[in-house]
């Protein structure tokens, strides 16, 4: 697994995208290059597979505009939330365990694309 700070270096790079990615599990929602670069480097798949299941929730389906925030303990125990884009949450989840490298991380799912913040 790649190191964190060259990690956070990498994510950088990644403004807009001239690819978008479908998971066959879910193939209504598409993700993007950056997306797939976090993912493949972090083997974080299961945050994407999890971001898309709940997308069958209505609260959070009603909600266009989604920005999931990750914050992960030194525990290796996190929260998951997702918050409307005005910095009202929608709904908060507790994780017992990830080796996410990062301890916070956000990402945006607008339209039933997954994104990186700087590829909006």
């Amino acid at each position: 697994m790649i190191d964190k700070i060259k990690l956070q270096a990498e994510l950088k790079h990644f403004t807009g995208s001239e690819q978008i990615f479908y998971n066959p599990l879910f193939p209504k929602f598409r993700y993007t290059e950056g997306i797939k670069f976090l993912a493949q480097e972090t083997h974080c798949y299961w945050l994407l597979d999890f971001i898309f299941i709940n997308q069958h929730c209505e609260e959070i389906r009603n909600t266009p505009f989604q920005v999931w925030k990750l914050k992960v303990a030194q525990d290796h125990t996190a929260t998951l939330s997702v918050e409307d884009g005005n910095c009202n949450e929608v709904k908060l989840f507790k994780i017992d365990y990830t080796d996410f490298p990062l301890e916070q991380f956000d990402l945006w799912f607008i339209e039933g694309t997954l994104i990186l913040p700087s590829e909006y």
